[in-house]
């Protein structure tokens, strides 16, 4: 009697096998990979604006300090968006005809804020303060990356709460001297880590709280 199944059907069988237990664990790899990727975190994607603003030119260019526009970040939760106002201090001087620079004229004249997409958004359930940050000396190149090379703004960084921890559980490695918080070309000296531990004692960070889950989720 000749026999039902080849000698193929041994290995289709043993496939088959493999794949119930290889199927779930390769689908919940995927989406954890899939969870950290750009197209959920938005990293590295440029956002188009209604005006493309150039932090480049404006703090490379100009010279311009991040606390000249986000006047509240060293005292607030929020580094905040600046008022057209502060936009037009300079641009009631110079290029004052711009087509580019037509949606800031037109806030300023009728007081209707400009519609800007939000680079930077945390989910609602997550607690961030930006003073809290500088005041112990973390600088803005470390969750913005390079601002003063960037044409059009994007966020560098996935922003998710792995990324956050790595910093948490570490942060004598991302700590500097409060003069050069805002100092886009800083570099960690060689013996970061112990001057940075020397930081967080000076600045009074309570390291010990940093992984606790109220810190960030109140």
């Amino acid at each position: 009697m000749p026999q039902a199944f080849g000698r193929s059907a041994n290995t289709l069988a043993k496939l088959g096998v493999y794949g119930l237990f290889l199927g779930p664990v390769g689908l919940v790899t995927g989406l954890a990979e899939y969870n950290v990727s750009p197209w959920v975190t938005q990293a590295q994607v440029e956002q188009a604006q209604p005006v493309p603003f150039s932090h480049k030119h404006h703090v490379a260019g100009l010279g311009l300090d991040c606390r000249y526009c986000h006047t509240s970040v060293e005292d607030s939760s929020f580094a905040g968006i600046p008022p057209i106002k502060t936009c037009m201090t300079c641009h009631s001087q110079i290029w004052v005809n711009s087509p580019m620079l037509a949606p800031v004229r037109e806030s300023f004249r009728t007081g209707r804020p400009v519609r800007w997409n939000r680079v930077y958004d945390l989910p609602d359930y997550v607690y961030f303060n930006h003073s809290a940050h500088i005041h112990a000396g973390v600088g803005c190149t470390d969750c913005h990356g390079r601002m003063d090379q960037m044409p059009l703004t994007r966020k560098v960084e996935p922003l998710n709460m792995g990324w956050c921890l790595d910093c948490h559980r570490q942060p004598e490695m991302h700590v500097r001297p409060k003069e050069a918080v805002f100092a886009m070309d800083w570099d960690p000296p060689a013996n970061q880590r112990s001057a940075g531990q020397a930081l967080l004692q000076a600045n009074h960070v309570q390291v010990s709280r940093l992984t606790n889950c109220s810190v960030c989720h109140r």
